[in-house]
């Protein structure tokens, strides 16, 4: 059987556009559609008049009304829900084993506007088994494609497979990006690096960038590429195309000891600050 995309229910009352973003990927990719929303009782939280039983059925209440919801958007796509007794963010990391791309909405609850990225869909993205991506608005007003940001130097194949099939399946171009900076200068007592010519060093890595390209183009002939080598920060220079492009796509590295450190200091970043949604591809 097909993995289905699965998106989580954090907060039902503002879980539209993840959901239906989530509906219009699982009607292109067609798969399955599968609503989760996960939560822990905790009475010393809750209202007095609200007991668990209560709370469970209006879960399940929201779960149905955004069914309804998705079957009126694409009543050719399967639909399925859940409500499931863990936190959300054990959750979905555990259910995104069996799943073929996890959606999560991108609203915290400590009320930055810059900073509306909560711990739980920082937390999915960063251990998911599968790609996540981070709806924080759904860039229906962009007019441009797919960006990617791609590592020069360790390229990786999961990643461009997701941005290239991205593209392809909405008929929409592909911009991949190669940011890069010089060497830094080291201080009395350390080697100094040889002299960087910079309009030498920025068709080296213009040139890197196209060796890797070409046989992905080869391989997605119906894509039209931008290839862009920039001199940038990755995040700061992908967060600027995100506010003309429909998703940008970054992948996922660093260690486990620290809650976040998987997910990068680029593509947290990215996930915090985008303009549009952000997939985020583990890195094999």
């Amino acid at each position: 059987m097909t993995h289905p995309v699965i998106v989580g229910v954090d907060d039902p009352a503002s879980a539209g556009e993840a959901v239906d973003w989530a509906a219009d990927e699982a009607q292109s990719r067609g798969m399955r559609l599968h609503l989760v929303h996960a939560w822990l009782w905790e009475p010393d939280q809750a209202p007095e008049s609200l007991d668990a039983q209560a709370a469970r059925r209006a879960g399940e209440e929201a779960l149905r009304v955004l069914a309804e919801r998705v079957a009126a958007r694409h009543p050719d796509v399967e639909i399925s829900s859940g409500v499931v007794d863990s936190s959300p963010r054990e959750a979905l990391v555990a259910l995104s084993a069996a799943a073929g791309l996890l959606v999560v909405g991108s609203r915290g609850s400590g009320g930055f506007h810059e900073l509306l990225v909560g711990s739980t869909s920082l937390h999915v993205a960063a251990h998911a088994a599968c790609p996540v991506v981070v709806v924080r608005a759904t860039g229906a007003g962009a007019t441009d494609g797919v960006a990617v940001g791609v590592e020069g130097r360790e390229p990786s194949e999961g990643l461009l497979e997701f941005a290239f099939d991205s593209a392809l399946r909405r008929g929409l171009p592909l911009r991949a990006v190669h940011a890069w900076s010089y060497p830094l200068v080291l201080g009395p007592g350390h080697a100094l690096p040889p002299v960087y010519e910079s309009g030498h060093v920025a068709g080296e890595e213009q040139r890197l960038l196209a060796e890797i390209m070409a046989g992905w183009q080869e391989k997605y002939p119906g894509v039209p590429v931008e290839e862009e080598a920039v001199r940038s920060g990755p995040a700061k220079h992908l967060v600027a195309l995100s506010k003309s492009h429909q998703l940008v796509v970054v992948g996922r590295h660093g260690k486990p000891e620290r809650p976040f450190s998987r997910l990068g200091s680029v593509s947290q970043a990215v996930v915090h600050h985008a303009h549009c949604p952000v997939a985020v591809v583990p890195l094999a």
